[in-house]
């Protein structure tokens, strides 16, 4: 518990500290993406299911630092690559952690032949980028305005939750319909 309202605290002031030029993806958004995956670690969840938060978050950080960069007018796309680089790496870190004991293990448990949290990761960058071109497209559509307030918030954070209670779904009841996962 001590480690999470660490982890908290840290999201937090980074977020008062640069809300000012990170617009590219709500903090909000990103501060409950970044709770949602801690708890859900926390608690033991399938590898999927946290997957499909941890795409959405590294995709979220990616947007705020290209945002970030794009303010502060990087124009080599050097910098927005390596922007990307850097995320994915920290992300794919969970595999190489020090001491022999990776919080993932590669092909401990698989879906559709592929290791789960790789997959729910994938599954959750795809949603979370399709979230936020489907918010600018409403917003382009209806004026420049959100259709409700908290739309750029709820609309990743919905997406993200449809695809993790999809994918409950399909680990609990295919094996019980005599379906094989992996």
């Amino acid at each position: 518990m001590k480690k999470l309202s660490l982890n908290l605290l840290l999201v937090f002031t980074a977020v008062f500290l640069f809300e000012s030029v990170a617009q590219a993806v709500c903090p909000v958004c990103t501060i409950a993406i970044g709770a949602g995956l801690e708890g859900m670690r926390m608690l033991g969840v399938k590898d999927i299911l946290t997957g499909i938060w941890a795409g959405g978050l590294t995709i979220s950080l990616i947007g705020w630092t290209a945002n970030y960069m794009h303010k502060h007018n990087v124009k080599n796309p050097l910098w927005y690559g390596l922007n990307i680089l850097v995320y994915c790496s920290l992300l794919a870190s969970v595999y190489f952690v020090p001491f022999g004991h990776p919080f993932v293990q590669w092909w401990e448990n698989c879906m559709w032949g592929i290791d789960q949290f790789l997959l729910g990761i994938l599954v959750g960058s795809i949603t979370f980028v399709l979230m936020e071109l489907w918010y600018m497209r409403i917003k382009k559509n209806n004026g420049g305005h959100a259709l409700f307030p908290f739309q750029k918030v709820v609309m990743p954070f919905l997406g993200l939750l449809v695809m993790t209670g999809l994918f409950w779904a399909i680990i609990k009841w295919f094996p019980t319909m005599g379906i094989v996962l992996c």
